[in-house]
């Protein structure tokens, strides 16, 4: 069983920039596909980002454009979202997620019904 933990939200204007960091502990992180979700007040839980176990497989939102960049650190146990040019529909509780299912397959890393552990999240909101 993992556990999850989000830091470094807050608020930014737009145009600013944010990394945040999710710290794994329990089972080996290695073992994990992890996931960065988003939700906004009165949307959907959406994904943002997802990364393989080795690392060299990444998927993105497509509304992102290129401005949010999904990393991990096995020494650190840790998945990071280095997000920039933000602007306020960004805005949202941003979660970390891991996966146990096999592969690495686009359409279904996308989706929180892959993701077993969750992270409580943490708040970003950027002010125009």
């Amino acid at each position: 069983q993992a556990q999850l933990v989000e830091s470094g939200g807050g608020l930014v204007q737009a145009g600013g920039s944010l990394r945040l960091s999710c710290a794994a502990s329990g089972r080996t992180f290695s073992s994990y596909v992890m996931g960065w979700f988003r939700q906004a007040p009165g949307k959907e839980r959406e994904v943002v980002a997802a990364i393989s176990r080795s690392g060299g497989r990444r998927i993105y939102a497509d509304s992102l454009k290129g401005r949010f960049t999904i990393s991990r650190d096995g020494a650190k146990n840790s998945v990071y979202l280095q997000m920039n040019d933000l602007n306020p529909e960004d805005t949202a509780v941003y979660s970390c997620a891991a996966s146990e299912r096999p592969g690495f397959e686009a359409s279904g890393v996308r989706g929180p019904d892959t993701y077993t552990y969750w992270g409580r999240g943490t708040q970003v909101t950027v002010s125009s």
